[in-house]
């Protein structure tokens, strides 16, 4: 079933229409799910994606964002970043292997980047892999040129700006519940789980599969491994995966020189920068 023909069975009108529980897949009690130690994150299958976006509007159900216009197609003709109010994006890729939808969002690195470059630990890596952010940011944006996925964003509209990124629905996994976006999906191209269990079906999924997949779970090494693990049927360049990103984590690069300079060092360059280009404006 295409997505076309998916959204007709399924009656969604202009503004997108609940799905009845009778099309969603029977999933896992979440509360069965969750236990143990162990880091958790999704699996996303981008051969059983058929771009409904349902996930983009469970998310913004879930964290009161702007709903999206799920019937509406356009959106496909050109790549969408997330947004400060978009926080889960579905784009659409012309392969090797005809049309391919892919879901992006914050991947929840292992050893995240924006949480060693924040400077008043306002990022937070949860023990159960959610990177959340908290109020007491002070606005440095170092989180943003940080991320290698650039998936923070920042309210600039704001009087009061956030920093806003999917966290992994991190209110609903203390309730019990499956993030928004996984319960959503009609397809179960989205699995929630602990990460070594994903790993291991994807892995497995391959193996039975071996034509249907290219030999390469994404995120399972990429910059030390992340929460959100990746399989495709094409090259992950073809679908707007960065293949540059290495297997070293972030924080290597970045927290000796972030820990050792003060923070007024670090911002000090930048306001002598803007000091001196506000005095030639007034020159000229």
């Amino acid at each position: 079933m295409d997505r076309r023909e998916f959204l007709k069975t399924i009656g969604i009108g202009i503004g997108g229409v609940a799905c009845g529980d009778i099309l969603i897949p029977s999933i896992v009690k979440a509360q069965n799910a969750f236990g143990g130690n162990e880091f958790f994150g999704v699996l996303v299958d981008t051969t059983r994606c058929i771009g409904c976006m349902r996930c983009e509007m469970a998310c913004a159900e879930a964290h009161n964002l702007p709903l999206p216009d799920i019937s509406n197609d356009s959106v496909f003709e050109k790549k969408r970043n997330t947004t400060e109010t978009r926080w889960t994006v579905v784009n659409r890729y012309e392969t090797e292997k005809g049309k391919i939808f892919v879901k992006q969002q914050c991947m929840h690195c292992n050893q995240p980047a924006c949480v060693a470059a924040c400077l008043v630990k306002a990022m937070k890596k949860r023990k159960e892999a959610h990177v959340t952010w908290d109020t007491n940011c002070i606005g440095c944006r170092l989180c943003m040129v940080s991320c290698p996925f650039d998936m923070p964003k920042l309210e600039y509209n704001s009087p009061l700006p956030k920093i806003q990124k999917c966290n992994l629905c991190w209110d609903r996994f203390q309730e019990g519940k499956l993030p928004a976006c996984v319960e959503a999906c009609p397809v179960e191209a989205l699995k929630f789980g602990a990460r070594r269990d994903l790993l291991d079906e994807a892995n497995s999924r391959i193996f039975q599969n071996p034509h249907n997949y290219v030999h390469h779970v994404y995120g399972g090494h990429e910059v030390g491994g992340t929460s959100y693990i990746y399989l495709s049927a094409v090259p992950f360049e073809q679908i707007g995966f960065r293949g540059d990103l290495g297997t070293t984590p972030y924080p290597e690069f970045t927290t000796g020189f972030l820990h050792a300079v003060p923070f007024v060092d670090v911002l000090w360059p930048l306001i002598l920068l803007g000091i001196n280009r506000a005095i030639r404006r007034e020159e000229d």
